[in-house]
């Protein structure tokens, strides 16, 4: 495995460098692909991609930008947000990354805190939270709204902006060449605000060398060829979608980019892409809407069990590289031309794989996809790591596990069980909390909070989060993580999990559901009259989820089977403080907010009582 110093040498030190690096490589091959205005795809090689960055440099240069100054980006994923973005670095500025459902006490922190001068907003909502933000907008000099009118002396459009940059290039061709010359691979790149489950977000500093060093580093990898096609959807909010932009720049493969979720199938269509990241309840909703598109008591559900039968009878063989047995071949071949060339179709055609991040994926998930010969691999990381600590290839699955550590990072577990990262991606610190960067950088090693272990390959298992454990009253340790993973993967009509336990004589869950899928459901049992309410609420509905926490008990040791659950009528939402911004449960909110419910799951009237 090549050291830090090989994957390194003759690279470039900084992001600016990068780009330039990679214009000069494969200027004419293909960049990007976004939708235009009327929604088709439009095309951009790296050397109009390459222009376009030097003209929002070389525009921020024009308006101020100095040396390590903030930008806060509040926008969702669209090319704009990855051409501000790398502008800002270009000109030797750092992001601030916003997503764009923050809001409230969290926005106006993150703005005062980053203590960001200029702001790029997507459209008149998010101008709107930074006027609100009356502090924060004082320390503002100018905003660049993306979508809408110029209203304000402030305000500046993204057309306008981008004149103004090939203005400053045309009076000075060098404003961002000398800008660059004081930017350093220890530079300041990055401010991602982790939400977290409690307390105000926690600024993470990223440098240049970290992004770099993940370009080249997952580069060594061989994951992603040169000339594949990735779509792009993740939050770039986020470092994992931030991340696959590094990648592209170190590799020169080519991101499809549209960040609304509900185009996602439209646009694999329409893309045929090699390769998706994702999250892992977008892989269970497809594997839900999947299986409720085939009634089990229909022609079509019946060979569909079949074949997915055939899949699941095939894994062993295709896992160890082996060939199928004559008649499982015949079979297989058929149920693909049944059933699994329909499901690839549908993505595309072309996914050679897929890769799940930021939480962990079901095994039962996992294995329904290799089932139908689509190949998902997880990797690990968290902000604090520059999103890609390891990853799987899917040349050799290894599921249950989130793969080998890259080329250049090491990785320890402590005597608790604590998994322990170092590396050249490691944060710089927590954004003026030097008493909290002390506890969780110590002697070069992040301390992640997260509980594991390495298998004998070296791959990385996780198992729970360290301060997550539940623990029963039988004096039993449960990480909720794994029931909620197990549920959300047995249940189709579940949206959300929580479970519960903490304390008390078994985990009871609260469950939230998936509207269209729930309606769905209503239709083929004859209640498709009534009302969305009156259908979570109904027995049959409610023997049905039964029936789903049984099969998901099935996967789960005896102290961890769900005993109780309760169905709300509404999903948790940012707005409401039930998930942080990046979409993670806080679970103390919501055990806090539903009290009554909790408690009712655990006297002498349960709400649903299942089988012991």
């Amino acid at each position: 495995m090549p050291t830090v110093a090989e994957i390194l040498a003759g690279k470039p030190e900084t992001v600016g460098q990068l780009i330039e690096w990679r214009v000069s490589h494969t200027p004419y091959a293909s960049a990007f692909k976004y939708r235009d205005r009327d929604e088709q795809w439009i095309s951009l090689d790296w050397q109009e991609t390459g222009f376009l960055i030097k003209k929002v440099a070389a525009a921020f240069l024009s308006l101020g930008l100095k040396y390590e100054e903030r930008v806060a980006i509040i926008a969702s994923t669209r090319m704009e947000w990855i051409l501000a973005d790398l502008g800002v670095n270009m000109a030797g500025g750092a992001t601030t990354s916003i997503y764009p459902n923050t809001a409230g006490e969290d926005f106006d922190h993150i703005m005062l805190d980053s203590e960001s001068c200029f702001a790029v907003a997507e459209n008149a909502d998010q101008l709107l939270k930074l006027f609100q933000s009356t502090k924060a907008i004082k320390k503002v000099r100018k905003i660049i709204l993306l979508d809408g009118e110029n209203k304000s002396d402030m305000v500046i459009t993204w057309n306008e902006f981008l004149e103004l940059g090939e203005q400053a290039l045309e009076e000075n061709p060098e404003i961002v060449a000398a800008a660059q010359k004081d930017i350093t691979a220890d530079t300041l790149a990055t401010l991602v605000y982790t939400s977290g489950t409690t307390g105000m977000p926690k600024g993470v500093e990223l440098v240049h060398r970290a992004w770099v060093y993940e370009a080249f580093s997952i580069e060594t990898l061989k994951l992603i060829a040169p000339n594949a096609v990735l779509y792009l959807w993740l939050p770039l909010s986020h470092v994992f979608g931030k991340d696959l932009v590094a990648a592209q720049l170190g590799i020169g493969f080519c991101s499809a980019v549209d960040g609304r979720v509900d185009k996602i199938l439209e646009g694999l269509g329409e893309v045929k892409p090699d390769v998706m990241c994702g999250a892992p309840r977008i892989f269970e909703k497809v594997r839900a809407a999947v299986m409720l598109s085939f009634p089990r008591k229909s022609a079509k559900g019946r060979i569909a069990r079949w074949a997915f039968a055939v899949g699941r009878d095939s894994r062993p063989y295709r896992l160890a590289g082996k060939p199928l047995p004559k008649r499982l071949a015949t079979q297989y071949a058929l149920a693909d031309k049944l059933v699994f060339s329909t499901l690839k179709e549908k993505m595309g055609g072309n996914i050679k794989f897929f890769v799940s991040g930021s939480a962990k994926l079901s095994s039962q998930v996992l294995g329904w996809f290799y089932s139908a010969g689509i190949t998902i691999i997880e990797g690990y990381g968290l902000t604090e790591t520059t999103a890609v600590s390891t990853v799987g290839h899917w040349n050799d699955p290894h599921f249950g596990t989130v793969g080998w550590p890259l080329p250049g990072t090491e990785v320890k577990i402590a005597d608790d069980g604590e998994i322990l990262l170092k590396g050249p991606a490691v944060m710089r610190g927590y954004h003026k909390l030097p008493d909290l960067t002390k506890e969780s950088l110590i002697d070069g090693w992040f301390h992640t909070g997260d509980i594991g272990h390495l298998d004998e390959s070296g791959s990385l298992v996780i198992t729970d989060r360290k301060k997550d454990l539940l623990k029963t009253s039988g004096g039993k340790y449960v990480a909720p993580a794994k029931v909620e993973t197990v549920v959300a993967a047995s249940v189709p009509y579940v949206s959300q999990v929580v479970a519960i336990g903490d304390g008390r004589k078994y985990i009871s869950a609260l469950l939230t559901m998936d509207r269209p899928a729930v309606l769905q459901w209503a239709e083929r049992h004859g209640m498709g009259e009534r009302t969305f309410q009156d259908i979570i609420d109904s027995e049959e509905f409610q023997k049905a989820i039964a029936a789903g926490i049984e099969r998901a008990n099935a996967k789960l040791e005896h102290w961890e089977t769900v005993k109780r659950f309760a169905i709300l009528a509404q999903e948790f939402g940012v707005a409401d403080g039930g998930v942080t911004p990046s979409m993670k449960i806080r679970r103390a909110v919501i055990s806090q907010r539903y009290a009554k419910v909790v408690e009712s799951l655990y006297d002498s009237d349960p709400v649903v009582d299942l089988p012991q």
